[in-house]
């Protein structure tokens, strides 16, 4: 499919498209059939937003903590936008929705935008679309910016060259904590929660314990030291306290850009 002709990345730079909510889905579904937009627009989203990207195996609880961390942040009246990447029908190549359906109690409220973007085969747990969409979403007014990934394995890392902060999610009893240790995750995540602590208290706490000691073993280049959280989002437990963490995580990153 090619590009919608009525849209144009150098006009949407300049302002001369207004990005309302209806034009907003149509120029994501234009950046994700090849549409591009200028540097200088997606170096303009950065700058008016903040980002956090939640990422994790599949069927540890990415949609019900994006749904959690959603309402938190509209307490704060901030306007949040979500994009969500999913699988792509082999048929359609569209967003196979999976269970977003977790999220609707969010689509009356004006201050959330939710979309979801099919992967369309690209590797890395994104679509090649995401941080163009990330900057539409940006420039339209929303400086909250939650992006869930399709899910995370050993080469499944893109997602930390477009966010501010990372969240990796985990659960007990999944063997997380193991995989956690061999695979490149360690490298990306600022932030690792151990959900679904409801059913399983001492599990979470014993990944906890175990993470905690592969992060001593490896620490991270950069200097930060990631936090790790035990939650439940399906109960909104600790999702305060992964808020707090995402703010420790922003101060760091201000400290050392100085």
């Amino acid at each position: 499919m090619s590009p919608d002709p009525a849209f144009d990345g150098e006009a949407i730079a300049r302002g001369d498209i207004q990005l309302d909510i209806g034009t907003l889905a149509k120029a994501i579904s234009w950046v994700e059939d090849g549409g591009k937009l200028p540097d200088l627009f997606l170096d303009a989203g950065k700058a008016k937003s903040q980002t956090i990207g939640i990422t994790g195996s599949p069927g540890v609880g990415k949609s019900t903590l994006t749904s959690a961390l959603v309402k938190a942040i509209r307490k704060a009246d901030e306007l949040v936008a979500v994009l969500a990447v999913d699988p792509s029908s082999p048929i359609t190549g569209g967003a196979l929705l999976g269970d977003r359906i977790r999220m609707q109690e969010h689509y009356l409220d004006d201050g959330v935008y939710i979309r979801s973007m099919g992967s369309r085969g690209h590797l890395g747990g994104l679509a090649a679309a995401t941080p163009q969409a990330i900057a539409l979403v940006a420039n339209a007014g929303f400086t909250e910016i939650i992006v869930e990934t399709v899910g995370v394995g050993q080469s499944e890392v893109e997602i930390m060259k477009y966010v501010d902060t990372v969240i990796v999610l985990l659960a007990p009893g999944m063997g997380d904590g193991v995989q956690a240790a061999k695979a490149g995750i360690l490298e990306i995540g600022d932030i690792y929660v151990i959900n679904k602590s409801d059913r399983d208290l001492a599990g979470a706490q014993s990944v906890a314990t175990e993470l905690a000691k592969s992060i001593e073993l490896s620490p991270r280049a950069d200097g930060w030291k990631p936090e790790i959280l035990i939650a439940s989002a399906q109960e909104n437990i600790g999702i305060n306290e992964i808020l707090a963490a995402v703010e420790n995580h922003r101060k760091w990153r201000k400290s050392v850009a100085r």
